[in-house]
């Protein structure tokens, strides 16, 4: 697989393909978009949403949720602010999510299947690592947005004035709808 990323890699770059792909580290939409990394919305998502290169800084994770107020996602938010002019914040969920009902123990088990030992899983046990915390999924996508959203509105280092939206996106469609706190 990755011999086939290469060669392709190297052929793009020759041909000059990335040409079109130019742009500033600026969203010219002043926008950025908290989302799911599923793979029904790498193309889906930004044509749903008439978004082209350059447009918006879109941040991906698993169910596209806020785990933590001073996680990785919220500092790429503050970069995005602070640093890029971004005025406004969507929290994309999507229909059909597989972080949705996901079960911590399930993903531990698996874990052990792929060679990760019990030993490992109960020394971070140990050091205060609650995996059922970490590794939950969501029993209601919109619930998971609206709670993602309310953190956001109320974390202490994003601006009161900062524009932040909710929506659940249909994987099949792209029709987006409202989710209210």
């Amino acid at each position: 697989m990755i011999e086939d990323l290469l060669i392709y890699n190297e052929e793009f770059v020759k041909n000059k393909s990335y040409e079109p792909y130019q742009t500033s580290k600026y969203p010219d939409r002043r926008l950025a978009i908290v989302t799911c990394m599923d793979t029904r919305l790498i193309e889906l998502l930004p044509v749903a949403l008439g978004i082209k290169n350059g447009d918006a800084k879109i941040i991906k994770n698993a169910g596209g949720v806020i785990t933590h107020p001073f996680g990785s996602v919220v500092r790429s938010l503050m970069i995005a602010i602070y640093e890029l002019g971004v005025e406004e914040i969507l929290v994309i969920g999507h229909t059909d999510c597989g972080v949705q009902h996901m079960d911590a123990e399930n993903l531990l088990e698996n874990m052990r299947k792929r060679g990760i030992s019990n030993n490992a899983i109960e020394s971070l046990r140990y050091c205060g690592i609650d995996f059922d915390r970490w590794l939950e999924g969501f029993d209601d996508g919109c619930v998971s947005v609206a709670k993602s959203v309310e953190l956001l509105k109320k974390h202490p280092l994003i601006p009161k004035d900062m524009r932040i939206y909710g929506f659940i996106m249909d994987s099949i469609s792209g029709k987006l709808s409202s989710v209210s706190e």
